[in-house]
């Protein structure tokens, strides 16, 4: 009995000391050449995809001097929520005074805010805040109907694959980020408009019926894609900010 818990006691410091002799991870964080006294977005914000993926396009950010132009070595250093994945998360702003890194979003469907921060010659933080939406299977599936039947003439932007007949429509429709107004809808008056065309809710005939094309899930998917990538965002239970 006794040489068995002297055995156990081994096995336990053992442990403990094998733990305790990892290397330690440490971010190096270079230094900064010059300063700036503005950090903005060039490219990369309000990108969508799946949980747990990355974005297709890094986020690219520039610091700017008082003038407005570029700084050129200036320190940027960008955190977020849990679960998301910065690379890299700090770094110096190149030849042209930008900066760029790759997101990959978290497991959590929502909104993650990241913030990217700049140090100003007087010692001030300058910071900017950017917001990328990770879909659930919900809104994924909502967001390749939206591309199949809905954008053509939602999305007001013209691409090689896909020609926008916003222009030509007599009555606009409502983009889904428009989420001043769709916002006020409810998902049963969004249904109804959906499933019956605009007639449902007296609004413009334009908008044909898709009770017979999409199914009631496929209906609710599209609403759900809707709610997330409404702006400003949707206030209903579920669609919240990813927690820190």
């Amino acid at each position: 009995m006794k040489r068995t818990a002297c055995l156990l006691i081994f096995l336990v410091t053992a442990l403990s000391v094998g733990c305790s002799r990892q290397p330690k991870t440490f971010v190096l964080v270079a230094k900064p050449t010059a300063y700036g006294t503005a950090i903005v977005e060039s490219s990369g914000g309000k990108q969508t995809a799946g949980v747990g993926t990355p974005l297709l396009q890094p986020v690219v950010l520039q610091v700017n001097d008082e003038q407005g132009n570029a700084v050129t070595g200036a320190l940027v250093i960008l955190h977020g929520p849990s679960g998301i994945y910065l690379d890299p998360a700090a770094g110096t702003t190149d030849s042209s005074g930008q900066f760029t890194t790759n997101v990959s979003l978290g497991v959590i469907p929502g909104r993650y805010q990241i913030t990217a921060s700049t140090t100003t010659k007087t010692g001030k933080t300058a910071e900017l805040k950017i917001e990328e939406i990770a879909f659930g299977y919900q809104e994924m599936l909502g967001s390749q109907l939206n591309d199949q039947y809905c954008a053509r003439c939602h999305n007001q932007e013209s691409s090689p694959e896909r020609v926008s007949n916003y222009d030509n429509l007599e009555v606009k429709p409502h983009p889904f980020t428009e989420g001043d107004t769709l916002n006020k809808m409810s998902d049963a008056d969004l249904t109804a408009i959906i499933s019956h065309g605009g007639p449902a809710l007296n609004k413009s005939p334009l908008m044909a019926p898709y009770g017979y094309t999409l199914s009631k899930s496929e209906i609710q998917a599209v609403i759900a894609y809707i709610r997330m990538v409404s702006d400003p965002p949707y206030g209903a239970p579920g669609i919240v900010y990813a927690q820190k």
